[in-house]
């Protein structure tokens, strides 16, 4: 699917899971290098920004969240920048791609701004949302990360395991997604690239100072899952410990008691006389409370229960 904006001599086009006509139409209208239209049909493992006769091409990629799902993903972008183009390129569903396109046709002022200069000063109006888009994800996720805390210390700590390993993966999705992306940046400004011009490289600095907050903010993020995840085990390591005390407790209790049952039962003892007294069961019963009770009183003094 294919969705184009044009504006002041300048054109973004955006293509969603690009066809066979999508790449035949890019090769005829941009006469684009072969390995480019080739980068749109096939997955790129590493971002890169490479120049070509024509035009600049980068691959980047951005955490996405599956609504369907519930799961983050990294998600890749491939992007040619041309004279007076923008082609943007997604395998799949792009949210902030479809928020910036929505903005565009509904924000008359950020529009004229986006479109005001050349391709290069469009780039990064659409890049300046894209990465920004990040901050409002890692925002979702600390309040996932707030709800597992009051949870954990509401007695929760076994069903916590599993969210607080959801919440670890999101944030190594991020890792992935945001890291690498400040290579790129940081290239986009150290190396002269015919079609972005010097008087963008503040620009893109400006980006790469995006890139450091995000990156920072999803440190203090992982910092803090990784702190509520030791205090979850130490709290239902504790909890274990407790259960455990109290079971061996019981079970030496138990112990006993079935060895004077046991003693009290052999064979040896039906010939003696006492055996017929029904003063002996209940003599039997109170010996083996009076130890019951001494092995709790024991046992609580020292704290094992």
């Amino acid at each position: 699917m294919m969705k184009t904006i044009e504006h002041n001599k300048l054109t973004w086009i955006d293509i969603e899971n690009p066809t066979s006509e999508d790449i035949l139409f890019l090769k005829e209208k941009f006469e684009l290098h072969p390995l480019v239209l080739s980068e749109f049909t096939s997955p790129s493992q590493r971002p890169r920004a490479e120049e070509f006769n024509n035009c600049l091409y980068i691959v980047l990629h951005l955490p996405l969240f599956n609504q369907k799902t519930k799961v983050s993903y990294s998600g890749e972008l491939d992007i040619v920048i041309t004279k007076d183009h923008v082609i943007t390129s997604h395998a799949t569903e792009n949210i902030p791609i479809k928020s910036i396109i929505r903005e565009f046709n509904e924000n008359s002022a950020f529009k004229e701004k986006s479109f005001s200069a050349t391709a290069g000063f469009l780039f990064y109006s659409i890049m300046e949302k894209l990465l920004s888009a990040s901050f409002p994800k890692l925002d979702h996720v600390n309040e996932k990360i707030n709800d597992i805390e009051e949870s954990i210390f509401m007695g929760y700590e076994k069903e916590m395991v599993r969210s607080i390993s959801i919440i670890k993966r999101d944030i190594l999705t991020f890792r992935r997604s945001i890291k690498p992306q400040r290579s790129i940046l940081e290239s986009l400004v150290q190396k002269k690239y015919k079609l972005l011009e010097d008087e963008l490289n503040e620009y893109f600095q400006e980006l790469i100072g995006i890139n450091i907050r995000a990156w920072n903010a999803l440190e203090n993020t992982q910092e803090v899952i990784e702190s509520l995840e030791e205090t979850n085990s130490a709290l239902l390591s504790h909890k274990i410990n407790e259960a455990m005390r109290l079971l061996t407790a019981v079970s030496l209790i138990t112990f006993t008691l079935s060895v004077i049952t046991g003693i009290f039962s052999m064979v040896p003892f039906a010939g003696f006389p006492i055996a017929d007294s029904s003063i002996v069961f209940w003599i039997i019963i109170g010996v083996m409370t009076i130890i019951t009770i001494t092995a709790l009183a024991v046992f609580k003094k020292k704290r094992w229960l």
